[in-house]
C-alpha cells in the first residue's frame, strides 16, 4: 500500500515508522526543510510543502491508498487568541479542503476542543460541537466538515499527546507559560486534562486506515476519568514554587467524561 501523511509531527513519524516496518510505501511532508533527513529514517519519500498548497499535495498523493493530515498549528502562535485566527486557518481548515480536493480517502487528526465544555453526562460522538467562536475549535470542526463531507473521509478526535522523547513535559509548559506569557494560558480550568501517548495516536490512526473506518472516533484514554487542569497544573505550580496559572477559557475542552467505546467496539486497544 501507499499511504501519505502530511504533517510528520510525533504522531506522524510514528505512524510512518510503523507502515514503512510493515512494507508500506510511505510520503512524509514536512514544512521544515531542516527535518527532511530525520523524515527519511522512517519515510519512503520526503516533500517540503504546507498542507494548503493545492499544486503541491496534488502531485504527492498521486497514485496513495489514503492519505493522512496529522497536521498541527505552530505552539508559538497557539498561546494569543488573535494569533490563532490566521494560524488555525491556513493550518486546519485549508489543509483539510485541499486534502480531500485532491484524494478521495482522508483521515484527519482532529481534537477534542471540537466539544467545548461538553455536554450531558459523557461525552461521546453524537455530542454535538461547540459554538465557539474561537479559532481553535472553529477550524478544527471546519476541517472535520470538509473530510466528512466525502465518502471516504474519517475524523480521529484526540486529546494532548503526551510520551515522546523530544516533547516539552508539563512542568516545562508550566515554566514557559510563567516566563513568556505571564502565567497566563489560554485553556478552561475545570477542563479533565485527558492525554494520549503518541504510539496510541498513530496505532488508532493507522487502525482507521486499515480497517476502512469512515467517520468520527474519539480516541481518548478513558479508563479512569483524569483530574482538571486547575489540579494537576496548580500541583505543578506549587512543586516548581511558581505562582497559579491565569487560565482564560478561550480553548474549552471537556469537563465530562469523554468515551471511545466506538473506537474500542471496532475492535482497537490503547496500550499506553
Amino acid at each position: 500500500m501507499r499511504y501519505v501523511i502530511i504533517g510528520c509531527g510525533n504522531v506522524g513519524m510514528e505512524l510512518a515508522r510503523r507502515w514503512t516496518a510493515a512494507g508500506h510505501r510511505v510520503t512524509g511532508t514536512t514544512t521544515t526543510p531542516g527535518r527532511v533527513g530525520e523524515l527519511r529514517e522512517v519515510c519512503s519519500d520526503v516533500a517540503v510543502l504546507r498542507g494548503s498548497d493545492r499544486a503541491a499535495v496534488q502531485r504527492v498523493v498521486e497514485e496513495a491508498d489514503a492519505v493522512v493530515l496529522t497536521v498541527s498549528p505552530r505552539l508559538t502562535r497557539s498561546f494569543d487568541a488573535a494569533q490563532r485566527v490566521a494560524e488555525y486557518a491556513d493550518t486546519l481548515t485549508a489543509s483539510a479542503r485541499t486534502a480531500v480536493e485532491t484524494h478521495p480517502r482522508v483521515v484527519f487528526t482532529s481534537s477534542v476542543s471540537v466539544y467545548g465544555a461538553g455536554t450531558g453526562a459523557v461525552v461521546d460522538e453524537d455530542t454535538p460541537v461547540t459554538g465557539d467562536p474561537d479559532a481553535s475549535p472553529r477550524n478544527f470542526a471546519a476541517a472535520e466538515a470538509a473530510v466528512l463531507a466525502t465518502a471516504g473521509g474519517a475524523v480521529v478526535r484526540i486529546p494532548d499527546v503526551y510520551g515522546h522523547p523530544r516533547d516539552m513535559d508539563y512542568p516545562a509548559r508550566v515554566k514557559l507559560a510563567h516566563e513568556m506569557l505571564g502565567g497566563s494560558v489560554p485553556f478552561s480550568a475545570e477542563a479533565l486534562l485527558y492525554r494520549i501517548d503518541y504510539r496510541d495516536a498513530a496505532a488508532a490512526l493507522g487502525f482507521v486506515v486499515g480497517e476502512g473506518l469512515t467517520g468520527i472516533y474519539n480516541a481518548v484514554p478513558d479508563a479512569v476519568a483524569p483530574r482538571t487542569n486547575a489540579e494537576v497544573f496548580g500541583e505543578i505550580c506549587a512543586a516548581g514554587g511558581w505562582p497559579p496559572l491565569t487560565f482564560r477559557g478561550e480553548i474549552r475542552t471537556p469537563a465530562v467524561p469523554v468515551s471511545s467505546a466506538r473506537l474500542r467496539a471496532a475492535g482497537f486497544a490503547f496500550a499506553h
